[in-house]
């Protein structure tokens, strides 16, 4: 039995930047306040907090005071920059360069057309989704699903815009029922679509199909909370049926081998490697 990884998958480059940040923060101090798990995998988290990474809720944020948090790749709302001002709390800010450009983008949107919808295709209750609907001072909508679409008031003008790590295929799905139902009001004109999926996240889709399709199973490695890896596990799924979802090396116990001559082990962009090298390890004994 042949095992290989996929070369492609592992960690995006905010949540590389956000890891090292609190890595490098973590070998001087050996403590370090997180507002939300720093990634969304539970083993990478249980790594750092063995190191002293303290991951924290908004709740227990708005307690602290003449401290440091560490703002993770997801990025946050206004409001939390103002709670740290207040509280005198020292913001170490890893939000994902995608992300900050996106929230920038729909602030200055907000602030020089406030008659504007502004439309945000994504998971409600998404830490980037909350961080970017906080950019349109609550005056936002989130659509996460067509059913969301009965909220819209298409006799006004509307810019929409996607979670960056939303599906493509979701997200133009989505667009294309809106820009149906503005036409039918004859107001297609006053919609406006903004692609801000991040390339990193929408070209993961081809390459991860295309590395389930050449073997004869695959090892998805990724924790359930994590939106893209639930996703890159469907199109996996789709392209291999012998596709298993992996969170840690337990899981292996339960998945009979001996039909299997190659196995191929990809995750998502919130995967590390280092966890796909070990059960990649535990696979072969």
């Amino acid at each position: 039995m042949t095992i290989t990884i996929d070369k492609n998958s592992g960690f995006c480059f905010g949540v590389i930047h956000a890891i090292r940040t609190a890595e490098q923060y973590l070998q001087q101090h050996h403590s370090l306040y997180c507002l939300g798990d720093i990634v969304h995998n539970n083993e990478e988290v249980s790594r750092l907090t063995d190191l002293g990474l303290k991951i924290i809720t908004p709740e227990q944020f708005k307690n602290l005071h003449n401290t440091t948090v560490l703002i993770r790749a997801h990025g946050e709302p206004p409001a939390t920059y103002q709670i740290a001002k207040k509280n005198s709390i020292t913001l170490i800010d890893a939000t994902c360069q995608v992300v900050s450009q996106l929230q920038k983008k729909i602030k200055t949107e907000v602030e020089q057309h406030p008659e504007i919808q502004i439309l945000i295709v994504g998971k409600a209750g998404h830490a980037e989704v909350e961080g970017l609907l906080g950019q349109t001072q609550q005056n936002g909508q989130v659509v996460s699903s067509i059913q969301d679409l009965e909220h819209i008031d298409y006799s006004k003008p509307a810019k929409l815009y996607a979670q960056t790590t939303q599906s493509a295929e979701k997200y133009g799905e989505i667009a294309e029922k809106i820009r149906e139902n503005y036409r039918k009001k004859d107001n297609a004109h006053l919609l406006e679509i903004h692609n801000t999926i991040c390339k990193r996240v929408s070209n993961r889709a081809d390459e991860i199909a295309t590395f389930a399709s050449q073997f004869d199973a695959i090892l998805f490695v990724s924790d359930e909370k994590s939106s893209n890896g639930l996703f890159l596990y469907e199109v996996c799924k789709k392209q291999n049926p012998n596709t298993y979802f992996i969170s840690s090396e337990n899981q292996l116990q339960h998945i009979d081998f001996k039909d299997y001559k190659t196995i191929g082990i990809c995750g998502a962009t919130s995967t590390p490697i280092w966890l796909m090298q070990k059960i990649a390890e535990n696979a072969r004994r």
